[in-house]
């Protein structure tokens, strides 16, 4: 396609005018229409403080349509220009002697990572990312696309070169580092794929292990403090490998290859005397945390201690009158905490919100068929 006709996040304004902070703190109502609304216009043209994100922009596409889904606001999307335009940064190998050349052969960030191609269209300057497959590969899934069409056999066994020998995960093939957040985008890669050839689960299980800290929580890597992002890719990561149990604390007897009892009061005591959730220990709560933090109670069924009104109530001093939420109460919105403010409000059942798969990160309808 070309690149004035790519959908979503394909331009950015240049606007220079001053904004003033939109939230409205004595709003209890979740404005449904004013976020569709938000994310309508990041669809359409990103404002131009986004112009610093340009590699990651698929990233920013996955959370502007998988956030329409959440909102029942798919018809918004052309599905098939967002299928093209999604494809067309596929990296391909010439043939299959070179799935073993060390790189990998999944997704490009942007068109800013991207070279030109050859006359065949084989790209000659792969910079293949683990977190835009991931994106790409679960905005294909939402709009319908049928996977099978994308030669997973070529991500799947190219993905594999990306993996250490401690089971960690690179991100690119070039280098970079190695933590938790990998592990998880190649999980969610192999589970929604439906094939774990491109990955060893024995090793990244035992990687993720390491990565428990003394107080439950879980590191990006092994030794670091815990964190609210690191102990989602953690636990998603064991749940979508099959390794714990969905719902795992209702389970008479059951045990674990993690220590439950500390992980469980280590996410509770993340819920602070605002509502909100903070991600460590001693900092202030962030609308993101309330999935990062929140989604890992879900899976081990320990949402049922959260308290569900006080969350809402912060929540909603972050949610701008115009739509989209802010990371903080009184600060303008922005699309990476608006996607994970409606999120959140998933998993406190809003009513009219599509339910979400919280280990794919994707709606339950999206999801269907493809969890273990």
């Amino acid at each position: 396609m070309e690149e004035e006709e790519e959908p979503g996040l394909a331009s950015s304004s240049s606007s220079d005018g001053e904004e003033q902070p939109t939230s409205s703190p004595s709003s209890s109502i979740f404005n449904r229409d004013s976020h569709v609304a938000y994310l309508e216009m990041m669809y359409e043209m990103l404002p131009h403080y986004y112009q610093s994100q340009e590699i990651n922009r698929l990233t920013l596409a996955y959370f502007t349509i998988s956030g329409l889904h959440i909102l029942n606001a798919l018809d918004r999307v052309d599905k098939d220009a967002v299928i093209n335009w999604v494809l067309s940064f596929q990296a391909h190998p010439e043939d299959a002697n070179q799935l073993s050349n060390g790189q990998f052969y999944g997704f490009q960030g942007s068109r800013s990572s991207q070279f030109p191609s050859t006359r065949n269209g084989v790209s000659i300057h792969n910079h293949s990312h683990l977190a835009s497959s991931y994106c790409a590969i679960a905005i294909l899934k939402i709009v319908g696309y049928d996977l099978s069409n994308l030669d997973p056999k070529s991500i799947l066994i190219s993905m594999r070169n990306l993996q250490q020998p401690d089971g960690s995960f690179l991100p690119i093939h070039i280098g970079a580092e190695t933590d938790l957040r990998f592990i998880y985008c190649a999980a969610a890669i192999s589970s929604m794929l439906e094939d774990w050839s491109g990955m060893d689960k024995e090793k990244a299980k035992e990687y993720i292990l390491k990565c428990q800290s003394y107080d439950g929580g879980f590191g990006m890597n092994p030794g670091s403090e815990s964190h609210g992002g690191g102990t989602f890719c953690a636990v998603a990561s064991l749940r979508l490998m099959g390794f714990i149990e969905d719902d795992i604390l209702s389970k008479s007897g059951a045990s674990s290859i993690i220590d439950l009892p500390l992980l469980l009061e280590w996410c509770l005591k993340r819920q602070a005397t605002d509502g909100g959730f903070q991600g460590r220990p001693n900092k202030p709560t962030d609308t993101c945390y309330a999935f990062w933090v929140g989604a890992v109670l879900r899976i081990l069924g320990g949402d049922k201690f959260v308290d569900g009104k006080a969350l809402r109530g912060f929540l909603m001093t972050c949610q701008s009158k115009y739509g989209g939420f802010s990371k903080f109460p009184g600060e303008l919105p922005d699309i990476y905490h608006s996607y994970y403010g409606y999120t959140a409000f998933s998993l406190l059942k809003e009513p009219n919100l599509n339910p979400l798969c919280v280990e794919l990160g994707i709606t339950d309808v999206a999801a269907l068929g493809f969890l273990n």
